[in-house]
């Protein structure tokens, strides 16, 4: 069972303020003491926190209920009770955060550290001190502490890549990013290997990288839930550039010369727009044969798109693409 989780559901309560302390002086040597009783403390606020160093949302399917703690309340001698704990709630770089109730969009975490506050603590109860006057010098009455903020919260993981990898099942993304990167996905020789996406750092040299994005096979009507669905198409929507990668072994299926369409027609119907990021076609696995590279580098041409045949194998043609992905980098950054 894969560990990457991209979709959570989570409720935040803030903590409630302390109460505010009804309290009179009582000291030998003190004649009629005054009022002194002390306000509560506020309670916690929860804070939603980008960290680089989540992957996935999968701890917040096993706990999915956060609560701050609340304040303290006062005392007597005019002591203010302590104010409750704030409670930060870590989460993957390039989380989503809605409202689960509007579907209102709260934040996007995109940013180590970026931190945004979903749900105030309550603000303590003032105690009796506080309403001691000239004309009412004994209150005999104190403010309850107010309640917390809650919060029912959808977290929606849309991967930070500068380069997706998108094509069919089979087409040879991961064994392309294996070969580029660090990363090891799971390559196997059938349809949706690669259940869950997959990023690699690519090293160019000193302080020069980017991280390009596997995402699981689309195929046709994928928009609609087809297959594995539209549930990794978000991972695309941050990336720089999209490279769609065919396979044009001998046998291959679809016929790849009928590839670019389909897919650039399922990632327009997702979201629009999304199909003008496509800026390459990649032919893979032309270590098994290249009859089908040329008509493909035809096709690639009528769709103004930059071709690479590559064989990740051989590494044939990585240096090609892997400049050219730099460069669409850097464009994007611009």
């Amino acid at each position: 069972m894969s560990s990457f989780i991209d979709h959570a559901q989570i409720e935040i309560k803030a903590g409630k303020g302390g109460p505010g302390c009804v309290s009179f002086r009582r000291e030998k040597y003190v004649p009629r003491g005054g009022p002194d009783g002390g306000n509560g403390g506020n309670g916690g606020s929860v804070f939603l926190v980008g960290d680089r160093n989540f992957r996935t949302l999968l701890d917040y399917r096993y706990q999915n209920i956060f609560q701050a703690p609340n304040g303290s309340p006062g005392q007597s001698r005019n002591k203010n009770g302590r104010r409750g704990t704030d409670l930060f709630i870590p989460v993957p770089l390039g989380t989503l955060i809605l409202d689960a109730e509007t579907g209102t969009q709260l934040a996007d975490l995109v940013e180590d550290r970026q931190e945004v506050c979903l749900a105030r603590g309550g603000v303590g109860g003032k105690g009796n001190a506080f309403f001691a006057s000239a004309t009412r010098q004994s209150p005999k009455f104190a403010q309850p502490g107010m309640p917390g903020e809650t919060r029912k919260l959808i977290l929606e993981l849309k991967l930070l890549a500068d380069i997706g990898l998108v094509g069919f099942p089979n087409a040879g993304k991961s064994t392309l990013i294996s070969a580029i990167s660090a990363a090891r996905p799971k390559i196997a020789d059938y349809p949706f290997t690669t259940l869950v996406p997959h990023l690699g750092v690519v090293h160019r040299g000193v302080d020069r990288s980017f991280v390009v994005a596997d995402i699981p096979g689309i195929i046709e009507e994928s928009h609609a839930g087809k297959g594995l669905g539209d549930r990794f198409l978000r991972h695309i929507e941050r990336t720089a550039a999209l490279l769609i990668i065919i396979d044009v072994s001998p046998g291959a299926q679809p016929h790849p010369e009928t590839v670019p369409e389909i897919l650039m027609r399922e990632l327009e119907m997702y979201q629009t727009g999304l199909s003008e990021r496509v800026k390459a076609i990649v032919a893979a696995k032309t270590d098994l044969g290249t009859d089908n590279v040329t008509r493909l580098r035809e096709r690639a041409k009528k769709l103004n798109l930059d071709f690479f045949p590559i064989s990740a194998v051989t590494r044939n043609g990585l240096t090609q693409l892997l400049n050219f992905m730099e460069t669409r980098v850097g464009a994007g950054m611009q």
